[in-house]
């Protein structure tokens, strides 16, 4: 059955959500270089700043979802390998640091919302996210950022499992390596998210 794209992302019930979209993981230096080197492949920075940029103009809520791990480690995650790799990793993604800003290319806005988050794979697993989109009348999540390794995958069957329509704009999403983050997309994503362009978004919100 065709999605019109243009009713799933009606301003009125939909979120720009950024997940991880923040300098010490997309930008230069990064905790995970060739996680930021695929991001700088496909623009990923400039198309989160285009939607980001038309859905404020919209009216559209836009949230930005940081992971940050305290200089001490207390609480921080030790059960998977992905965060041993990062608390090893030289970029350290410390509260307040430059690391866990947004880039400055998108930027946060007066009306925008900053979760940062201490622990899990995904922004919407024990966080503030759910609650808060379910008051801003949300029930379709537009979700761009990184990985789809992991942390994209985690946010889009996250989302799916709490109700929500999934929304995923395949050049504002990256993963490594490129051909198997287009497979993940392709066949498995797909399957449960609205696989489309920013330009197709963006038109939608014209």
């Amino acid at each position: 059955m065709a999605v019109d794209l243009r009713t799933l992302v009606d301003p009125a019930h939909t979120a720009l959500v950024l997940q991880e979209v923040q300098n010490g993981v997309v930008g230069e230096p990064s905790a995970l270089p060739a996680l930021a080197d695929a991001c700088r492949a496909v623009d990923l920075v400039a198309h989160c700043a285009e939607l980001a940029t038309r859905a404020r103009d919209i009216g559209v809520p836009v949230l930005h979802c940081t992971a940050e791990t305290r200089g001490d480690l207390r609480g921080a995650n030790r059960n998977a390998r992905l965060f041993m790799g990062v608390l090893k990793a030289p970029v350290r993604l410390l509260p307040g640091s430059e690391a866990v800003q947004v880039p400055p290319e998108i930027g946060v806005a007066a009306d925008d919302i900053v979760l940062p988050r201490y622990h899990g794979l995904g922004p919407l697993t024990g966080t503030q996210l759910d609650p808060i989109l379910r008051n801003l009348g949300v029930t379709t999540i537009v979700g761009v950022g990184v990985s789809v390794n992991i942390g994209m995958t985690d946010f889009a069957f996250s989302a799916v499992n709490h109700g929500y329509q999934f929304v995923m704009p395949r050049d504002a999403v990256a993963g490594v390596p490129a051909d198997y983050a287009r497979d993940v997309i392709d066949q498995t994503l797909s399957l449960v998210a609205t696989v489309t362009t920013t330009a197709a978004v963006l038109d939608a919100w014209a």
